[in-house]
């Protein structure tokens, strides 16, 4: 009994001793980090692997070095995945590959790994020339040190800034420029990324269910005249969605229905 009693009390405690767990590294991981930092500047030329930093006699550091360059650079790739998804074509194809299943009726295929390897697929396809240009007027110029680094960013946002407004409703963006309170801008360089970005993730998404509706008529026929079908027959216990199925797979494939969706969403985008 015993036994028992203080096998359901380790239970109990458990969830607790995992909070202090992550207290305690916590606690360690800041105690590490205020020790490197009060070495930092306790020194005034510091060296640590990857980390060079030289400071003036007021205690400034007077250049960026190597290991801040990384971490910069991690952190802009951390942002990365959400750039893709909201700044591309990848949310206008995602969404209509997912309605696309779902008006057919099957969940799980193709599954999910699949549509969103089609999704990328066809968004470095439909994204290739706004890559090109990127690659052309700011990688490589930057690379050769033909540019500095403000340059760089310019250079390498205006190719997104203008696949953006190409996909992007006028309507939208006088939504986002009257809740910002800015001032009424005269050209499209005077509109913020801020504005822009939003106003082209809501009219992608508009455009994407808009395509969805389509896609899901023919399907929602065959439903339709299944059901019809079935309750005619008095076979009311059957589940129209198990019959409708085959036909509307026969239906698919007999219109090369991944043909003609992969050249609608690539034309889809101007």
């Amino acid at each position: 009994m015993n036994k028992r009693l203080l096998k359901d009390s380790q239970i109990k405690v458990k969830p607790e001793n995992q909070i202090r767990f992550r207290f305690f590294w916590a606690a360690i991981a800041l105690l590490l980090l205020t020790i490197l930092i009060s070495g930092c500047a306790g020194a005034t030329e510091t060296t640590a692997p990857g980390l060079s930093l030289t400071l003036d006699p007021t205690g400034q550091p007077k250049e960026v070095a190597s290991g801040v360059q990384l971490l910069v650079l991690m952190t802009v790739l951390s942002l990365a995945p959400s750039i893709l998804i909201l700044a591309t074509s990848f949310t206008r194809i995602v969404i209509v590959l997912s309605l696309l299943r779902s008006a057919i009726g099957t969940p799980t295929a193709p599954p999910n790994q699949v549509v969103i390897g089609l999704a990328l697929l066809l968004t470095f396809f439909s994204m290739s020339s706004t890559i090109n240009k990127i690659n052309n007027e700011a990688i490589k110029p930057y690379t050769a040190n033909q540019i500095d680094q403000e340059t760089f960013f310019k250079k390498a946002v205006d190719p997104i800034r203008e696949f953006m407004f190409k996909n992007t409703r006028e309507k939208d963006i006088e939504l986002f420029i009257s809740m910002s309170n800015s001032p009424r801008p005269n050209s499209l360089e005077d509109i913020d990324t801020v504005v822009l970005m939003p106003a082209f993730v809501i009219s992608e998404l508009k455009t994407a269910f808009t395509m969805g509706f389509v896609i899901y008529v023919p399907f929602l026929i065959i439903d339709m005249v299944i059901s019809s079908v079935l309750l005619s027959m008095g076979m009311m216990m059957m589940p129209p969605s198990l019959v409708s199925l085959p036909f509307k797979l026969l239906l698919f494939v007999t219109v090369d229905g991944w043909y003609l969706i992969s050249r609608s969403l690539l034309l889809s985008f101007n």
